[in-house]
């Protein structure tokens, strides 16, 4: 699926709470998250900052780049289940979707590294996560999104899916 350029405006409101960079702290995030939750990050720097924090997420999707820029991957010697795929900038690849899918039958932490682009992987993180997941991605010179995965949430990024070719 490739992202039509229509939606790309769109794509630029957060689909959850905005947490201002400014105050990303490791408490603010913490109010976020209720015990017990499968956390997952999408994006190197998001999942960096959550493992100096302490926050072990138990899905981490990282693409070895910040803003364009190439960059070593966050490392973690907690990783269980390493898996890869392929999606190239502005698409969601099939490819993909099933390693979604089989991360989160995957032992965790579970790390998918995208050789390409993760930025739109939130749209199908939102579909295929557990019920009551969290998902914290960056919103590029703004602060951290953090999205409380429900029914209301599911049929936005479904809907948003199906606008893509």
């Amino acid at each position: 699926m490739k992202l039509p350029e229509n939606l790309r405006e769109k794509l630029k409101i957060p689909l959850g709470k905005l947490i201002p960079e400014e105050q990303t702290t490791k408490e603010n995030i913490q109010k976020e998250i209720p015990l017990d939750s499968f956390v997952i990050t999408v994006g190197d720097r998001t999942t960096e900052k959550m493992m100096n924090f302490g926050i072990i997420p138990c899905l981490q999707i990282v693409d070895g780049q910040e803003k364009r820029v190439t960059r070593e991957p966050p490392t973690s010697s907690k990783i269980n289940t390493n898996l890869t795929c392929e999606n190239p900038a502005a698409e969601i690849t099939s490819d993909a979707i099933n390693v979604i899918k089989k991360a989160f039958e995957s032992t965790t932490p579970v790390r998918i590294l995208v050789n390409g682009e993760e930025d739109l992987l939130v749209l199908p993180v939102c579909l295929y996560a557990p019920e009551n997941a969290i998902i914290m991605y960056g919103q590029p010179n703004e602060g951290l999104v953090v999205v409380h995965v429900n029914t209301e949430i599911r049929n936005k990024t479904k809907s948003l899916l199906e606008l893509m070719d």
